[in-house]
């Protein structure tokens, strides 16, 4: 390094420097703080350990043995500045990893709620408690500690994502209670429990599930799933969180409990004071009309839909009335449909692009099924016209057939046709799919 250059490096104000060391990894980190005392006091910033991401890959090999001190270690120099954290659990296989993960849980959690005051946002997802791996003592002795952590810090957090937890209704319930403070009130604006419950719970029938939600006064977004949806939880946002929320994300699993009645009322009530409010669904094999009906109510405010399915050879497995029927009636709300459907028997070309003149508002549109290639070009007119107003368009026309050179051209030909339009204004996907 020469002369000038050393000069420009000394004399860089310590803003910029902390932007070249937020590129490094943690070594890197450490070895351009031997370099100067500045070097070495700009490492410790706070915003360099502001957001982390912590993951135990569950491997018993020697060399992740130390995932588990490496990841106190930070915790113990670093977490009094961590303002997002994020803990990731991968690949637990055997009651050895889940237990040594809960100790080393234990240890990091306690650490913290002695010396951070100012985590925001804290994120273990996909922890899928419901497995046998899962011993009852170890589930038991993690939601102990977790809700020991919440108590001391869970009034201070804004953000709570514990999706995939897959516990208890009491395990569940006693987690998001932590959350409180001492008068009850819980005040995370963003709150992620899609997957919190086992698969057959029916959280919407619990009272202790309706007094644990009822806390929460603040909440922005809330994702879950309908076996948490009732009137009296949409009265309870209706009471408690009109002034704030703007989004509720919904999914629908075949396998959770969906065939209890939610009143349209109820969604109309609260889309009444929650004026911004935009709902989200996604279903997943759920596709039976006479059960989305039932859900789909034209209450509701409707920002975006996913119907996601396999088709199982049902002869009222039909997606064309769901399209002709239920979705029309968001069409001045509805603006991003996902429609992933793999049966060759049922054509959907002409009402999809129905609704997609009929929905104004729509931007977002992704459609993985046995379409006509010329689905695609219509589309693409009728944008050129003025008549529909997509920003992003992912399509996968599926074929029979393991030779799709002959869709791949058509396709081709149709993307310069249009490129045009394409190009400035469109996030464009759009490929053959064999599916055999």
């Amino acid at each position: 390094m020469d002369q000038d250059s050393e000069s420009c490096w000394v004399s860089l104000p310590d803003v910029c420097l902390e932007k070249v060391f937020m590129y490094l990894g943690d070594r890197n980190r450490f070895n351009a703080a031997l370099v100067c005392k500045k070097w070495n006091k700009i490492m410790y910033s706070a915003v360099l350990w502001k957001s982390r991401t912590i993951i135990f890959r569950g491997r018993s090999s020697l060399s992740h043995t130390t995932e588990y001190q490496s990841a106190i270690w930070y915790i113990k120099k670093f977490g009094r500045l961590l303002e997002h954290l994020e803990i990731r659990f991968l690949n637990s296989y055997s009651f050895f990893l889940t237990r040594k993960f809960q100790i080393a849980m234990k240890t990091i959690l306690l650490r913290l709620s002695r010396t951070n005051k100012c985590l925001k946002s804290l994120s273990i997802p996909h922890l899928e408690l419901e497995r046998m791996v899962w011993k009852s003592k170890v589930k038991n002795a993690f939601v102990h500690s977790l809700s020991h952590f919440l108590r001391k810090k869970g009034r201070h957090l804004e953000s709570f994502n514990v999706r995939g937890a897959r516990m208890t209704l009491e395990h569940g319930c006693s987690i998001l209670k932590s959350l409180s403070s001492t008068r009850n009130v819980a005040y995370a604006s963003v709150l992620s429990i899609e997957d919190l419950f086992s698969h057959h719970i029916s959280a919407y029938n619990s009272d202790f599930f309706q007094q644990t939600m009822s806390a929460f006064q603040n909440l922005k977004t809330l994702s879950l799933n309908y076996n948490c949806v009732s009137d009296k939880l949409l009265d309870m946002l209706h009471e408690n969180c009109s002034h704030s929320l703007t989004s509720l994300n919904i999914k629908c699993h075949i396998y959770d409990p969906h065939m209890h009645v939610v009143k349209g009322i109820s969604w109309k009530k609260l889309a009444k004071e929650a004026k911004d409010l935009k709902v989200n669904f996604f279903f997943e094999r759920v596709l039976l009309f006479s059960r989305l009906s039932a859900i789909l109510l034209p209450e509701i405010p409707m920002g975006s839909i996913s119907l996601t399915s396999c088709y199982f050879h049902d002869p009222d497995w039909f997606v064309k009335p769901t399209l002709t029927d239920l979705l029309p009636n968001y069409r001045n709300t509805l603006q991003m449909l996902t429609l992933e459907y793999n049966d060759i028997h049922e054509s959907l070309d002409e009402v999809l692009i129905e609704l997609v003149l009929e929905c104004k508002k729509l931007h977002y549109l992704k459609v993985w099924a046995f379409l006509d290639v010329s689905f695609v070009e219509i589309i693409l007119q009728k944008q050129m016209e003025g008549k529909c107003c997509l920003t992003t368009f992912k399509v996968r026309v599926y074929t029979q057939r393991y030779d799709t050179a002959e869709e791949d051209g058509a396709l081709h030909a149709i993307f310069l046709k249009y490129m045009d339009i394409i190009i400035p204004r469109i996030n464009y996907f759009v490929i053959a799919y064999p599916m055999v």
